[in-house]
């Protein structure tokens, strides 16, 4: 149910990846600045993480996600009117804000529910809804984008969020003192727990600042390419402007494996896959873009960085919600916020590259942000095996909270 409701959500967020182009031409803008449209959504995913997050503490589930998922099929609708691209990035903003908050309480919600040594596998339930909309919803609204208009994208996001609204009023859990059966389960967000500070206190620990900076900078590299994919399609491969649903979806594809990849291994072998996803991902990116202007090898390596890159970043996200157990309302937040950081930078930084290089530029400031992601995260290793060394009773290589 919360996939099928993120689905929509992802897909909205991820479809004008492919309608960049479309945008630009029908409102006069440069393509950069289109891009901003992705950039935008990401700063109201950040603000409305956190911002969300506090002012839902102490709503019922139920109608917290209710109330942000029908808030953001509302921004929708509003944006396929509009003609002026202001007001369209302000309801890009507004939905993102939405979201924001939905998800936010939604990872929460699966983070409480639970038990801690399937986290990742449940958390990657949900984050199925986002890879499923790279695999189907941004190809399709690129398919739809192409025969009536990058407006229609935007209502069919609409008219696919209102089942998703009807199951989350129905299904979703209240929590103590709701009016249904199960409203009496006291694991919940909010039943129970701490002040606001109390949980924002947790961003103090370093190791979650850690995780958070890793988690800004590999999305960061895997927005930075994707908003610009069409053009690279284009531009650098030379291939036709239908080919760029058919390489959105193998992107999409490759997410969706990583995600599972995750999802099964990343609550007992996270060093593992964080390791070697981490070193992989900048070679994977860098053959991109020395290789872009060949067809061939764009769409063989395309799903390849999408699979490591959502590999590493679902395993980020369990990492982040591990180490902020004692942030029950807020953890989903924390997490949130620090992947729609990166996809704030990603857009920014690759519409500057893009401008300055080409369709390759971005492709090169992402391996420049996971390389600094590699790098941040062996200066933690290190500290951290000193510690360990240092430490009588060194907890196992894999416990749940290092």
């Amino acid at each position: 149910m919360l996939a099928l409701a993120v689905f929509a959500q992802g897909t909205s967020e991820f479809m004008l990846a492919g309608l960049l182009p479309a945008v630009s031409a029908d409102l006069d803008v440069s393509i950069p600045q289109a891009g901003l449209l992705t950039s935008s959504f990401a700063v109201g995913m950040v603000v409305g993480a956190p911002v969300m997050a506090a002012l839902g503490r102490r709503w019922s589930p139920r109608w917290t996600l209710t109330g942000f998922l029908g808030l953001f099929a509302a921004g929708h609708g509003v944006g396929a009117l509009t003609d002026d691209f202001s007001v369209l990035l302000a309801t890009r903003v507004v939905a993102a804000l939405a979201n924001a908050g939905f998800l936010a309480v939604a990872l929460a919600v699966v983070a409480a529910v639970v038990p801690a040594g399937l986290r990742a596998r449940g958390l990657a339930v949900v984050l199925g809804g986002t890879t499923l909309a790279l695999v189907a919803g941004a190809p399709l609204g690129a398919v739809l984008g192409a025969g009536f208009g990058w407006r229609s994208t935007l209502w069919a996001v609409a008219a696919v969020s209102l089942p998703a609204l009807v199951a989350v009023a129905v299904a979703t859990p209240n929590r103590a003192g709701g009016t249904r059966p199960d409203a009496d389960r006291d694991d919940l967000p909010g039943a129970g727990a701490p002040g606001p500070g109390a949980e924002l206190a947790v961003l103090g620990r370093a190791r979650l600042q850690v995780v958070l900076l890793l988690a800004v900078l590999v999305n960061g590299a895997t927005f930075c390419v994707f908003t610009y994919l069409a053009p690279l399609v284009t531009d650098a491969a030379g291939l036709s402007p239908g080919a760029v649903p058919v390489v959105l979806a193998l992107f999409g594809a490759g997410a969706f494996a990583g995600v599972r990849a995750a999802g099964a291994f990343a609550d007992r072998h996270w060093r593992t896959l964080l390791l070697w996803g981490g070193c992989g991902l900048p070679a994977c990116w860098g053959l991109l873009a020395a290789t872009a202007a060949h067809a061939a090898a764009v769409v063989a390596l395309v799903p390849l960085a999408g699979a490591l890159s959502f590999a590493v970043g679902g395993t980020l996200i369990a990492r982040i919600m591990a180490n902020a157990a004692e942030a029950p309302t807020m953890g989903g937040s924390f997490a949130t916020a620090a992947l729609n950081l990166g996809a704030v930078a990603g857009p920014v930084l690759g519409g500057i590259a893009y401008a300055a290089a080409g369709a390759h530029g971005p492709v090169l400031v992402a391996v420049a942000l996971v390389l600094a992601a590699l790098a941040a995260g062996g200066v933690q290793a290190l500290a951290a095996a000193r510690t360990a060394a240092r430490t009588a009773g060194a907890p196992a290589p894999d416990d749940v909270r290092d």
